[in-house]
């Protein structure tokens, strides 16, 4: 839930997106450095439905080389997913060297809607609450820079996002039954939440939590954070020089009625 301090007035949009625009670069510096140096870097996002994960994912990684950083979200499991050790198709998709994988939510989910939903057994749930710090304490031993968000929205802000998806068509999709049905079971959440944390939030990979009624300045405090965190340094990248474009040597393009071209839709507006 989210925290009990006076809350902020919103961010205006002028200052959002200059240190956005600033911050932007930093990432771009921070990815250069993860390549050159043969960094591993995975970044969870976790927080109730709604409370700006995705946004802060598609700020994150707008201006990104996708083939150096790429998002994870993972549909619900497969059949044959099921019967695997639980933590075995996340393994997939742990980042190589100079590779940077931010999870839109994660193995996370066994403690929180899994376990609320009862989508797993009491026992599969114990057993996550054990192995999970022994497993990210593997990935950390191993060598991984492993950083945890939680997002934390108020239930008069998650509702009140709720509603803006129900009257936009262009996000109505985001809107799914389970995300309707969290909100009769705010509490059972907030109980698996801190249920979570107390298990998970170890020395090796603590939990920081991202206040997130102000999409604007969650998005910018948790950037800002990540930067902070991971001790990166500008590495210069070999700057390109275009070649000068060699004399004609008489080729002749075909007649423009030979190919199909898309309808100047511009045009009409």
């Amino acid at each position: 839930m989210a925290g009990q301090g006076k809350k902020a007035a919103r961010l205006p949009r002028g200052v959002y997106e200059a240190e956005l625009s600033r911050l932007q670069g930093e990432l771009v510096k921070l990815q250069e450095w993860v390549r050159a140096e043969g960094v591993r870097l995975v970044v969870v996002f976790e927080g109730r439905d709604a409370a700006g994960k995705g946004g802060t994912i598609k700020r994150v990684a707008e201006h990104l080389n996708p083939r150096v950083a790429r998002i994870a979200a993972l549909p619900k499991p497969t059949e044959r997913e099921r019967t695997q050790w639980y933590f075995q198709r996340y393994v997939e998709h742990l980042p190589a060297a100079g590779e940077i994988v931010l999870f839109d939510r994660s193995w996370y989910n066994r403690a929180g809607v899994e376990h609320v939903m009862g989508f797993c057994t009491k026992e599969e749930h114990q057993l996550f609450l054990r192995q999970c710090p022994i497993f990210e304490r593997m990935l950390v031993e191993d060598g991984i820079l492993l950083r945890k968000y939680w997002f934390s929205v108020s239930d008069t802000e998650q509702q009140e996002r709720f509603r803006r998806r129900l009257e936009d068509p262009l996000r109505r999709w985001k809107l799914s039954p389970m995300d309707l049905e969290s909100i009769t079971r705010w509490e059972a959440y907030s109980r698996a939440k801190d249920e979570m944390q107390v298990h998970t939030d170890i020395r090796e990979a603590p939990w920081y939590v991202v206040e997130s009624d102000d999409k604007r300045r969650a998005r910018l405090n948790m950037i800002a954070h990540l930067l902070d965190s991971v001790p990166y340094h500008e590495v210069s990248p070999a700057v390109p020089e275009l070649p000068p474009r060699p004399p004609s040597t008489g080729y002749v393009r075909p007649p423009r009625d030979l190919q199909t071209y898309v309808p100047d839709h511009a045009a009409d507006l």
